[in-house]
C-alpha cells in the first residue's frame, strides 16, 4: 500500500492539455477503483470481528458492534459516516456485484454507487440483485448519465419488481422528519427541515407568498431575506429571532471590552469574528434587540497553556455547573473525526472503575460514540498535553488522539495584571449597562 502511495507521489504532470486531461480522468479511474477495494476490506473485517466476537461468546445480535467505528477511523470519518461507507460495502460485495465491478473498473464513482445502493434499499436482495443486473454499466446505463438520471431509474427498476415495498418506504418515510443545524461559512447556518412532500410545498408557498406581498407594497429587502426573516420571526415569535434562549458565546475581555480582533466561538457554530461578536452581545446596537440581555460567566485559563480550569466534584453525576464548563472546553464530541453536538457527559475512566467526577476525568461524547467506547476491547484514557486530550484505542489496537480545541485568546498570555484589567473592566461595564437600564426605566 505505501509503495501506491509513494507511486502515486511520484506521478509527474503531463507536457501538454490533452495529457493533463488525461491524466486527471486515469486518477479518477483510480479513486474508484481504491473505492471498491476499500469496500471488499471493509466487508473482510467486518467478517473476522464478528468471528472473533462469535469465538469470545457474543451474543449473535451483539456481534458486529463498534465494527463501523473502527473503519470510520480509519477513514478519519465520524462515526455516523463510518455506518453509512460499511452498510454500503457489504451491499455492493454480497447483493450487487455488477455495480462493484463498475466501481472498480472506474465506469462508476463511489457517490453514484452509493445512490444506487440507497434507491434499492426497500426491496428485497433478490430484487436488488435483478436491479444490480439490469442497470449493470455494459449496458449502457451509466454514460454520460448524471445523479438525477441515474436515481430515476433505479427507482424505476425496485418500483417495477416490488411496488409494495417502495409504496411503504414513502408512507414510513414521514416518520423520519426533522430539523437539523449546520455551520455555514461566514456566521450563518443552514437550518433544514425534512418533511413529507405536502407540508414542505404549503411552507414554502406560504413564505413566498407572504414575501411577495410585502415587496409588493415596497418593502426593500429581496424575496429570500423576506422569506428567511418571516421564518425565523414566525418560529421564535420574535422580531429578529432572539428570544430568551442561551446561545454561550465565548471570547476574550479583550474581545468583549476593548474591541480586540481575537475570535469568538459559538457553541453549535464553532468560530466567529470578535466584531461580530460584540455586535451580538451589545444590547443597544439595533432597536430589534434592544430588549436582549446577555449573562456574563468568567471562565479563567491557566497561564501559557491555555487549559480552562475548574473545581472537581465527589458526584457521580456532573453538576449543571461541570456540564456548562465541558460544553465550552469540548465544543463537539471528542471522539477524533466526530464534531455531532454533545449529548452524553462521559468520565474517561469509568465511575465504577474508581474515576472521579472531575473535569480532568470528564469528555463531552454523543450519544453514539458514547456507547461505542463501552464495548469489548475499546479504551479511552486521558493524555498528559498543553490542553485536554484523549487517547483512543479500538480493539485491533489502533489509537487515535484527540485534543480540546483552543479557547479564544489562547496563546497570549494570562497573568495578575491581565485579571485585574478584566476585574476592573467588568465593573466599568457593568455600571454602564445599569446605568442604561435605568435611563430606560426613566423614559
Amino acid at each position: 500500500m505505501r509503495d501506491l502511495i509513494d507511486a502515486v507521489g511520484s506521478i509527474r504532470s503531463g507536457s501538454g492539455s490533452a495529457e493533463l486531461i488525461d491524466q486527471v480522468r486515469d486518477l479518477e479511474d483510480l479513486k474508484s477503483a481504491v473505492a471498491a477495494l476499500q469496500a471488499r476490506l471493509a466487508v473482510a473485517f467486518d467478517v473476522s470481528e464478528r468471528r472473533t466476537q462469535a469465538e469470545a461468546g457474543v451474543p449473535a445480535a451483539e456481534q458486529g458492534q463498534g465494527v463501523g467505528a473502527q473503519i470510520a477511523l480509519a477513514r478519519r470519518e465520524s462515526p455516523s459516516r463510518g455506518s453509512r461507507l460499511l452498510g454500503l460495502a457489504r451491499a455492493l460485495v454480497t447483493e450487487m456485484p455488477h455495480t462493484l465491478a463498475a466501481l472498480e473498473t472506474g465506469r462508476l464513482n463511489e457517490w453514484r454507487a452509493t445512490l444506487l445502493v440507497r434507491e434499492t434499499a426497500c426491496v428485497s436482495a433478490s430484487d436488488r440483485c435483478a436491479v444490480d443486473e439490469e442497470l449493470s454499466a455494459d449496458t449502457g446505463t451509466f454514460v454520460g448519465a448524471g445523479d438525477r438520471a441515474i436515481v430515476a431509474a433505479a427507482r424505476t427498476a425496485s418500483y417495477r419488481r416490488d411496488p409494495r415495498s417502495v409504496t411503504d418506504r414513502a408512507r414510513h418515510a414521514a416518520g423520519e422528519r426533522h430539523v437539523s443545524l449546520r455551520p455555514a461559512p461566514d456566521t450563518m447556518a443552514y437550518l433544514t427541515a425534512l418533511l413529507p412532500v405536502a407540508e414542505g410545498v404549503a411552507v414554502y408557498a406560504e413564505l413566498a407568498r407572504h414575501a411577495d406581498s410585502l415587496r409588493s407594497d415596497g418593502d426593500a429587502r429581496s424575496r429570500g431575506q423576506v422569506m428567511a426573516d418571516a421564518l425565523v420571526e414566525r418560529t421564535t415569535g420574535t422580531p429578529g429571532g432572539i428570544s430568551g434562549v442561551e446561545i454561550q458565546l465565548i471570547m476574550t475581555d479583550r474581545t468583549l471590552f476593548e474591541g480586540d480582533s481575537e475570535p469568538a466561538r459559538l457553541a453549535g457554530y464553532g468560530v466567529v469574528p470578535g466584531g461580530w461578536a460584540r455586535t451580538l452581545v451589545t444590547p443597544h446596537l439595533s432597536d430589534s434587540r434592544k430588549d436582549f440581555q446577555a449573562w456574563l460567566r468568567r471562565l479563567y485559563t491557566a497561564p501559557g497553556s491555555g487549559e480552562l480550569l475548574a473545581v472537581d466534584s465527589r458526584a457521580r453525576l456532573f453538576s449543571a455547573g461541570q456540564r456548562r464548563f465541558i460544553e465550552a472546553r469540548d465544543h463537539s464530541c471528542r471522539t477524533p473525526y466526530c464534531d455531532a453536538p454533545i449529548r452524553h457527559y462521559d468520565h474517561i475512566v469509568p465511575w465504577r472503575d474508581g474515576g472521579p467526577t472531575s473535569l480532568s476525568n470528564s469528555a463531552g461524547l454523543c450519544e453514539a460514540c458514547n456507547h461505542t467506547k463501552e464495548l469489548q476491547g475499546w479504551m479511552v484514557r486521558a493524555v498528559p498535553a498543553v490542553r485536554h486530550a484523549l487517547e483512543v484505542r479500538t480493539p485491533t489496537g489502533h489509537t487515535y488522539r484527540s485534543t480540546a480545541p483552543p479557547p479564544p485568546g489562547n496563546g497570549v498570555e494570562v497573568g495578575d495584571v491581565s485579571l485585574r484589567r478584566y476585574r476592573r473592566l467588568m465593573r466599568r461595564h457593568i455600571k454602564a449597562l445599569r446605568a442604561d437600564r435605568l435611563d430606560k426605566l426613566a423614559a
